[in-house]
């Protein structure tokens, strides 16, 4: 099967994600500078989340233009993390709206760290598909980033007990990290069309 579909699909789940964050975000109804103070937090973790949406989107193209053909078990992985990436809006939402107090902060990290896991699942499952000599396999090496950002949302749940703004440090720390330019899938695709 073709991955033409699976991409578009996807794409079009993620611009509705991001289009239903924004419309979370409601309009003050004075005019002045004072007004969109009670809305700084609902626009802050917007932000965070748009980033976050961001780097799903740029990996999960990077990683399909890595994959040749889609198997039933790529199209149930894929959804899986479109499942987790959906909470994303109510998630957002619900932590804004409280200004990061502990339970929607912990929750937030939950739905990052469900969608870390559900990304990882479908990076295997198209590297079982592509088998082991594939260029997704030969990208992805050791993939350090995709294993410490799950640790990093488990300490961060965790932290909310304490503190739920070290726990917001901790995720804008991991979208930093995968902010940075990952070129691993880019360099395979050269050296392969080298050959």
């Amino acid at each position: 099967m073709g991955k033409a579909r699976l991409e578009a699909f996807s794409d079009g789940v993620i611009a509705i994600i991001i289009t239903i964050m924004v419309l979370e975000m409601k309009v003050p109804h004075g005019d002045s500078f004072s007004e969109l103070a009670p809305v700084l937090p609902v626009f802050l973790s917007y932000l965070l989340s748009f980033v976050y949406v961001g780097i799903y989107w740029n990996n999960h193209h990077h990683m399909l233009h890595a994959a040749s053909r889609v198997s039933g078990a790529i199209l149930w992985a894929n959804l899986h993390l479109l499942f987790w990436l959906s909470l994303f809006p109510f998630a957002t939402g619900w932590m804004g709206e409280n200004h990061f107090t502990a339970i929607p902060t912990a929750l937030y990290g939950v739905v990052l760290l469900m969608a870390a896991i559900a990304f990882y699942l479908l990076e295997l499952a198209i590297i079982r598909n592509q088998g082991s000599d594939s260029l997704l396999r030969k990208a992805v090496g050791r993939d350090w980033k995709g294993k410490l950002s799950p640790v990093l949302y488990v300490v961060a749940i965790v932290a909310t007990l304490w503190s739920p703004w070290v726990s917001e440090a901790i995720y804008v720390s991991v979208a930093l990290i995968w902010l940075i330019p990952d070129r691993r899938i880019e360099r395979v695709f050269s050296g392969s069309e080298a050959q």
